[in-house]
């Protein structure tokens, strides 16, 4: 049976060094043993006012290299968000290879204060659903309910049964080696922001590799 390693983030909590030792933690095991197994992320909760307090730039620039190397992964990740999710709980769920809403489910862009927090979760949505589709959201707050998700893409599958989900997702990348499925995830982010002739070199080793596995394992 192929293996599940899962996290919990619950963005009612204001971000802490608990927050990030659990990601680097699964993101450890996920590095440590790359397979053909998926990283399940179960997502829930938003910040209340004052979440920002006691926060400092160095405690989110750790955050979000630990997010950039969830995104990174040499396996496949999915996210289950359930309820209102914002804080860390968007940030994480936006990372992932297959996200997930449950129905009432919305994603909102917290507040710090002053205005909407300015974290890379707002980079990620303009990444996935374009500027003028998510301007309300990132500028006033707007709650992005459960259907928008799906239509803007941000969300892949509204799912009544989160379990279930989860196993859709698994049985995707199923016999799917997870270096392989970092790289054409690479291939995807880079696909959107490069020119063709910069693309061709990193497709055609991406290419090599693929070849090179057969004479491999016949060796």
């Amino acid at each position: 049976m192929e293996e599940l390693l899962a996290v919990v983030i619950d963005g009612s909590e204001p971000l802490s060094a608990a927050t990030v030792k659990a990601v680097q933690a699964v993101c450890d095991e996920a590095e440590d043993r790359p397979g053909s197994g998926v990283v399940a992320l179960q997502i829930s909760g938003a910040p209340a006012q004052g979440w920002t307090s006691g926060l400092d730039v160095m405690q989110v620039s750790k955050w979000e290299r630990t997010l950039r190397r969830l995104e990174r992964l040499p396996r496949a990740t999915v996210a289950v968000a359930s309820g209102d999710c914002g804080g860390a709980a968007l940030d994480a769920f936006l990372t992932c290879d297959v996200r997930v809403v449950t129905p009432g489910t919305r994603l909102l862009v917290p507040g710090d204060g002053t205005a909407t927090w300015p974290g890379m979760a707002g980079y990620r949505l303009v990444q996935l659903a374009g500027a003028a589709r998510v301007r309300r959201a990132l500028l006033f707050g707007l709650p992005i309910e459960a259907p928008e998700a799906l239509t803007l893409g941000i969300a892949d599958e509204l799912a009544y049964d989160p379990a279930a989900a989860v196993a859709t997702a698994a049985g995707l990348v199923s016999g799917l080696a997870g270096k392989e499925v970092a790289i054409r995830r690479q291939l995807l982010f880079d696909a959107s922001t490069t020119s063709f002739e910069d693309a061709l070199g990193p497709h055609l080793a991406a290419c090599d590799r693929a070849l090179r596995v057969p004479v491999a394992e016949a060796s």
